[in-house]
C-alpha cells in the first residue's frame, strides 16, 4: 500500500459538487503532507472501474467526493480489502456519512478528518450489507419507497427533487398493501402484507429519514422495519416521524434484527443506497467489519 491518497470524482454527479470540492480537499491533504492523486470517472461505471484499479494498485486510501451514490460506489471498490475509505459528503442525501458521524457539506472539515485519521493510522472497521456481489452501507428499500423511485426514474419531467414529490403523490393515490414473503436467518418463511419493508445496515435513507432508526454499523446485524397495511391518511401522519425515528413505536410498524434477510414480493424492485438492485426476491446479509473508514477519533 502506497502513501498516496486517491480522490474519486464523478463530474456529472451531484450537480458538480464533487468536482468543486476536489480543490479544497486536495489542498488540506497536501498541506498535511499527504500525496494526492485525482481520478475523474466519465460515468458511474467508469468511476467504479478506476476505483477498483486504484485499490488493486495499492493506493493508501480511496476518498469519494459526492453523495450517497459516490459513497456506495467507493464502498464497492474497497469492501473486503485493507484499503481505507474516506468520504467527503457533498451530495443531497449523505446518509452513509451521516451514520458515520462525518462532516456534511463541508469539504474542508471532511478533509481534516481524513488527514487526521490517516496520521492516526487506525481506521474504523464497520459492517456492510451485501446483496449478491453488491455492497451497501445504508438501507435496502422495497415497497412503497422503491415504487416511488421506479416511477420517478421513468419520468422525463420535471427534473430534480420535484420529480420525486410528484412520484410520491402518484404512488399515494395508488397505495395498496403488497404481499411479501420474509425469512430471517434460518427461521420460517412468513407470509405478510406490508406497505414497505426496509433492511438497514445504517439507520437512514433519503437524506435523513431514519427508517431503521436503531440500526448500528458495528453490531453484525441488519435491522428490518416493516410498515404494515395502512391507509393513506395513516401513512401521511406517520411519515414526518421518520425523520426523528419515532415512527418505530407506531402500531402499524414492526421491527426485527437478523444477519440474513430473504425477501420476496412480485413486481417490487429493491434499491440499496438509492441505486436499483433489481426485482425481488433478494437475499441481504450483514458482513461484519467489511470496510475500514476514516472517521473522527472516538471521544
Amino acid at each position: 500500500m502506497s502513501g498516496e491518497v486517491t480522490l474519486l470524482i464523478n463530474p456529472v454527479a451531484g450537480r458538480g459538487n464533487g468536482r468543486r470540492a476536489a480543490e479544497p480537499v486536495a489542498r488540506v491533504l497536501r498541506e498535511a503532507g499527504i500525496a494526492v492523486r485525482v481520478l475523474v470517472g466519465l460515468d458511474a461505471d467508469d468511476a467504479l472501474a478506476r476505483a477498483h484499479a486504484a485499490v488493486a494498485a495499492g493506493t493508501g486510501a480511496l476518498v469519494a467526493l459526492g453523495g450517497d451514490g459516490m459513497s456506495s460506489l467507493a464502498l464497492r471498490a474497497v469492501a473486503g480489502t485493507a484499503t481505507p475509505l474516506g468520504l467527503v459528503a457533498v451530495g443531497t442525501g449523505n446518509d452513509i456519512a451521516r451514520a458515520l458521524g462525518l462532516p456534511l457539506r463541508d469539504p474542508r472539515a471532511a478533509a481534516l478528518v481524513i488527514a487526521e485519521a490517516l496520521k492516526r493510522g487506525q481506521p474504523r472497521a464497520v459492517d456492510l450489507g451485501r446483496v449478491g456481489a453488491t455492497w451497501f452501507g445504508s438501507v435496502l428499500a422495497t415497497g412503497f419507497d422503491s415504487r416511488v423511485n421506479d416511477r420517478a426514474n421513468g419520468m422525463r419531467w420535471p427534473r430534480g427533487g420535484l420529480r420525486y414529490d410528484l412520484a410520491m403523490v402518484a404512488e399515494l393515490a395508488a397505495l395498496r398493501p403488497l404481499p411479501y414473503r420474509l425469512r430471517l436467518d434460518d427461521g420460517p418463511w412468513r407470509e405478510l402484507e406490508a406497505t414497505l419493508v426496509a433492511v438497514g445496515n445504517g439507520p437512514s435513507y433519503g437524506g435523513g429519514m431514519r427508517i431503521c432508526a436503531d440500526a448500528d454499523l458495528d453490531d453484525g446485524l441488519l435491522d428490518v422495519t416493516v410498515v404494515g397495511p395502512c391507509r393513506r391518511s395513516t401513512l401521511l401522519r406517520v411519515f414526518p416521524r421518520v425523520y426523528r425515528g419515532t415512527h418505530l413505536s407506531h402500531p402499524v410498524v414492526t421491527t426485527h434484527r437478523a444477519r440474513r434477510v430473504e425477501l420476496a414480493s412480485p413486481g417490487v424492485t429493491g434499491y440499496a443506497d438509492g441505486e436499483a438492485l433489481g426485482p425481488l426476491p433478494l437475499v441481504a446479509e450483514c458482513v461484519p467489519r467489511a470496510v475500514r473508514v476514516l472517521t473522527p477519533e472516538p471521544a
